[in-house]
């Protein structure tokens, strides 16, 4: 196939480098849901953290972020929520998916509370906790 032996080791060098390319790629994003709730996690900055938890904003409760430290975790866009029912079903339930990028080294606690927006003496429904390290 190679006339040199040099080419077939360029060859498996250039494959090499593309898969630790590719499989660095799935690792740069991590995926949690309400199990990880009072979890650490340990992440490199540049990582993209997807929190998805159930939601059904058709009865009024929605989560909501609690503020976190923006030097070392920022929210990217705005909750999508999928609906559950093929196609969606108006007061269907689903789930709300939460994007966040880390951007840089520390410690902060992210803090996803369920609740009506509106009922401000009312504690939360649920309360989704997580300690997020960033190297």
């Amino acid at each position: 196939m190679f006339g040199k032996p040099h080419e077939s080791r360029m060859l498996v060098v250039v494959l090499m480098v593309g898969l630790m390319i590719l499989v660095g790629c799935g690792a740069s994003e991590v995926r949690l849901d309400a199990n990880a709730n009072g979890t650490q996690k340990d992440l490199s900055r540049g990582q993209v953290l997807l929190i998805t938890l159930e939601s059904n904003p058709t009865t009024g409760y929605s989560w909501q972020v609690v503020p976190v430290d923006p030097a070392i975790l920022k929210q990217v866009g705005n909750a999508e929520f999928k609906s559950s029912a093929p196609p969606p079903v108006v007061g269907a339930g689903g789930t709300e998916t939460f994007r966040f990028e880390t951007v840089g080294a520390g410690t902060t606690t992210l803090k996803l509370n369920y609740h009506r927006p509106w009922e401000k003496d009312v504690p939360p429904v649920i309360t989704v906790m997580l300690l997020i390290t960033v190297r």
